[in-house]
Parts: C-alpha cells; structure tokens; sequence
C-alpha cells in the first residue's frame, strides 16, 4: 500500500515535470518538425505516466503535454497563444487522445494489478489447504493463517481465542461485510474498525474460536481479500473437524495464538 502511494505520488510529478521537459528538448528541432510529430511524442510521455500512475496522473499529464506543445513548440513561441489553426487542432487533439490513451493504459494495468493479486489469494486457499492435509494439529494452520490474515488485511496484530464468545466486537461475516451490533460497517468507505475485529472459525455447523483481528491505521482491505480471509478461516475449522479430540489436547492446553 506505502509503495502504491509512493508510485502514484511520483506519477503525478511525471506528470507536471516530463511534458516540459520533453518539450524543451525538442525546441532545437521545433523548426524542422512539425507539431503533429511532437503531439506524438508527448503522446507517449502521457502513456508513460498512466501506465506508471493512475487515471488522474494520466489526465494531468495530457493537460500538462498540451500547455507546454503551445509554450514550446507552435509559434509564438515563449507565448501561451496558437495563431495557426493547424496548431489549434494539433493542440486539441493532443488533449484529447492524451486523455483517452492515458485512461485505456490506466486500466489496462488496473486489471494487471488485479489479475496478479486474484492469483496470489488462490495460491494463499490451495497453500493452506494443502496445509491443512498434512498438519499434525490444528495449531499448526492457526498460526499459518494468523500470519496470513496480517499480511492480507492489513492487521497490526492477529491472535486466536478458543472457548466460548465473549463480548460483541464488530464481526467480519462470511460474505465479507462486516456487522457491529445492529448496523453494518462502511468497510468500503471507512476500512476496517479501530477495534478488534471477530472472524470466527465455523465449519460444519461447529464452532471452533475465533480470530481476533487488530488493524493497523488506515488499512482497508478489498471485499476479495476480506472474502479470502473467511474462506481462510474455514480452513482452520476444517483442521479441527479433523481431529476427533477436544481442541486443547492438541495444543497442549493453550488459551491462544497471538501474531502480528
């Protein structure tokens, strides 16, 4: 999340600093190359940008390229005035296949970005599974997937209780939304709750503890990774179903498994 703020932060940069910057590389060659050649060439810084940031950096960028192909390279030049039509329309339509170029590579990586995560949750579903066929205890897949629920939501902290339900914190349900009392958390809006939040271990009708999630600020997971988190906690109750035994005589009568 740090890297993907610090990367759009660095593409809107790019995108107020490469168009003038291009464009005054090519101010030695203005006379002998005509605008419609430049306007492709900042075409390409716009793509450059999207494809580096997101929408608005792509948007900006094509406004950016625009601004300066008048300042630069179309005659008067050092003025922010076209006189030519030619340049007018050149200048227009730079803006305007700028903007819809940026937005198509913008999306294009958006759906890379998901493409690549949709691929890790499953390999973190079958990884688990996997895990649960071979585990000796039930212990082992609790603090496999403490220590994935850390990374996939975002926690701070991540501890699992046995025994009985105590208390009504917030709850992340199976569809993914998350209840606290009677009302439903905007997970969307205003990601996840300051306090611990429940993800039970329920498997065949039997409960087994629950997770207790502690969010690090500003953590907002997506309804995909809060659906893998459910489906990750099934799985541990899968381990337990496993065992004929009470869940402590497997873990040498421990109270809980704290990560994070």
């Amino acid at each position: 999340m740090l890297w993907h703020l610090t990367r759009n932060r660095i593409a809107v940069v790019a995108a107020l600093a490469a168009p003038p910057a291009v464009c005054a590389l090519l101010v030695p060659f203005r006379t002998s190359l005509s605008a419609a050649n430049s306007a492709l060439v900042l075409v390409a810084v716009v793509v450059a940008v999207a494809v580096l940031g997101h929408r608005v950096a792509g948007a900006l960028a094509a406004v950016s390229a625009a601004v300066w192909l008048d300042f630069f390279l179309t005659e008067p030049y050092g003025r922010f005035a076209i006189t030519k039509s030619s340049d007018i329309a050149t200048a227009v339509l730079l803006l305007l296949v700028g903007v819809t170029v940026s937005q198509l590579a913008a999306r294009a990586r958006e759906l890379k970005v998901i493409a690549i995560t949709d691929d890790d949750y499953l390999a973190q579903i079958h990884h688990t599974a996997r895990l649960v066929e071979t585990a000796t205890g039930p212990q082992i897949v609790v603090d496999h997937v403490s220590r994935q629920l850390v990374g996939l939501l975002g926690l701070r902290g991540c501890r699992f209780e046995y025994g009985t339900l105590i208390g009504h914190p917030p709850r992340l349900l199976d569809n993914g939304t998350i209840s606290w009392g009677r009302r439903r958390w905007d997970a969307e809006r205003d990601g996840l709750p300051d306090e611990e939040l429940e993800l039970r271990v329920v498997h065949n009708g039997h409960f087994h503890g629950r997770f207790m999630l502690r969010a690090a600020p500003g953590a907002a997971p997506s309804l995909a990774a809060r659906l893998v988190a459910v489906t990750l906690a099934t799985q541990v109750g899968v381990a337990f179903d496993a065992v004929s035994d009470l869940p402590g005589e497997h873990l040498g009568g421990r109270a809980g498994s704290e990560h994070g």
